[in-house]
């Protein structure tokens, strides 16, 4: 049976290592954050109190980690685990990060005889638990194959986006398309509000006309509309705005870097952190609602 290591196990990472638990793999599991680990180990996996350990004697390691810097101080440097980790292992980093730096670990990594794949996730934390994440992985074919029974158990969708790297692009160009969707929604939803209609019955005439889209028909922001989504709770769990934040980020360094044109996701990103600033960085990013409801509030 192969061996995996896992580093990060957090609200995406967890719920992926119980997945592979529940199939039969053994997991060596390590988290900076005891409580997450202790979960992890209830559940079967093996700890270990550092992630050079969790690195060693593994078939697979794989890494979910919240930013590029903590990618690139996993990996890199003269604390950095490469020089732990076996050239016959195969590393996937799942983390979303920035292109460039995921191209900046796989050339180090490469350098030592190691394959890698940036193999960042969509889907959310509902994805993570039922095993039906979507993985857009950059690097070489061969590797992905390897990899394709494990991200088989934790996902739905497989989709080699291109060379190393790749993968992150198509994931930072999804989630600004994600943004931009949430935003005309929860827009348009709160003008139809104000002039009188029913958010119920607005949702279910743009989800059949030519606005529909996957907020309306999975996602809705509006309060009341749909359960069983943040927008249901309080705006809990789900992706958090500050995630968001981050992810535009991303976009927004790469269109420099390339002298793309982002105006939409420009102005999403800044309609993001405003609405962070206002007090809902740790709510769901659909959330973005209440900026409408506000601005009608004020009136």
């Amino acid at each position: 049976m192969t061996t995996i290591g896992f580093i990060g196990l957090g609200n995406m990472g967890g719920p992926m290592t119980t997945n592979l638990l529940k199939a039969g793999y053994e997991i060596k599991a390590f988290d900076i954050v005891p409580e997450l680990l202790e979960k992890s180990v209830a559940e079967g996996a093996t700890a270990c109190n550092s992630a050079a350990e969790a690195a060693v004697d593994v078939d697979v390691l794989i890494s979910m980690l919240p930013a590029s810097l903590h990618v690139e101080g996993l990996y890199l440097g003269d604390d950095g685990i490469l020089g732990n980790i076996d050239p016959k292992t195969l590393v996937v980093d799942c983390s979303t990060i920035a292109p460039g730096s995921a191209r900046k670990v796989s050339e180090a990594a490469d350098e030592k005889g190691i394959s890698m794949l940036d193999a960042p996730v969509s889907g959310g934390v509902g994805g993570a638990v039922a095993g039906t994440l979507t993985f857009i992985v950059g690097g070489a074919a061969l590797a992905l194959e390897r990899a394709r029974p494990l991200l088989e158990i934790m996902g739905k969708n497989i989709f080699h986006a291109g060379n190393t790297g790749a993968g992150q692009v198509a994931k930072i160009c999804n989630n600004m398309l994600l943004s931009v969707l949430m935003t005309g929604t929860a827009e348009s939803l709160q003008l139809g509000v104000d002039n009188g209609l029913d958010p119920a019955v607005l949702s279910e005439i743009m989800k059949k006309s030519s606005g529909g889209n996957w907020a309306l028909e999975t996602y809705n922001p509006y309060p009341g509309v749909m359960s069983g989504v943040p927008s249901a709770n309080e705006y809990e769990g789900g992706f958090l705005v500050d995630l968001m934040i981050k992810d535009l980020g991303l976009a927004m360094e790469s269109a420099l870097d390339t002298g793309a044109s982002t105006p939409m996701g420009s102005l999403a990103r800044n309609l993001y952190i405003s609405h962070g600033k206002d007090g809902y960085g740790r709510k769901d990013f659909s959330s973005i609602q209440r900026v409408f409801t506000r601005v009608t509030a004020k009136k």
